[in-house]
């Protein structure tokens, strides 16, 4: 395992049961990078995060997190070792309030104020809905309460499903302005899974094509045939 890897994955094979989705995935992000997995449906983009998640137990293969290997870690450890995860099913809890939902991602409620502040910073609209109800939130506002609640627990590493999935162009701006703020000033590591193409190289150092749990195509979001490359595999 390398030490200066904030994630490394070798040979993963990991599924459902008999059924192997990822097979003999190999990727590795340093510190501070983000890279993008994109692909179409079923290819396997959101077994890859529950599986580094510790929600489902690979097959075979390694899998290190800051250095230390985590294969077969349950997923309460690996939050524990600064890692939020933002699913791509809504993971709120409808009838507790905005200030609830953020102090389930604390260990102590004493500390919800000073870090509010920064999430206050990133999401004004949130200081006005505390006491609401997360369920009364539009859609948009859920997923940035989700965004919100991964980021107040200053994580190092941040594992995002789908986050863009039916959301308004408003919603996506601003989430980018999140994002890549978080990327900037907090040198966070990030792994996004995402079909939008746009909103993963606005926010992504690299991309990395995921289909049919392998990786045919890779590199810098920065190179000028990126995109053309990636939108050849979502369009086959």
């Amino acid at each position: 395992m390398n030490a200066t890897s904030i994630v490394q994955v070798d040979a993963l094979h990991s599924g459902y049961g008999e059924a192997m989705v990822l097979k003999g995935l190999n990727l590795t992000l340093a510190r501070g990078e983000v890279v993008a997995i994109l692909g179409k449906n079923g290819m396997g983009k959101s077994t890859l995060l529950k599986t580094l998640m510790g929600f489902i137990r690979p097959k075979s293969g390694d899998i290190a997190l800051f250095g230390a290997r985590t294969t077969g870690v349950p997923p309460n450890r690996i939050a524990r070792r600064d890692v939020a995860y933002i699913p791509q099913e809504k993971a709120l809890f409808q009838d507790l309030s905005v200030e609830e939902n953020l102090k389930l991602a604390l260990m102590r409620d004493r500390d919800f104020k000073p870090l509010f502040e920064r999430i206050e910073d990133l999401f004004p609209f949130l200081k006005d809905r505390l006491r609401q109800k997360a369920g009364t939130l539009s859609g948009g506002e859920q997923k940035m309460l989700l965004v919100a609640r991964a980021l107040i627990r200053q994580p190092k590493l941040i594992l995002v499903d789908e986050i863009t999935e039916g959301m308004q162009p408003s919603v996506i701006e601003r989430l980018v302005g999140v994002l890549s703020r978080e990327r900037d000033s907090a040198g966070t590591t990030m792994l996004l899974v995402e079909q939008h193409v746009q909103f993963a190289f606005a926010v992504a150092n690299r991309y990395a094509v995921l289909e049919l749990g392998e990786i045919p195509a890779a590199g810098d979001t920065a190179d000028t045939s990126a995109q053309a490359t990636v939108s050849r595999f979502l369009s086959l």
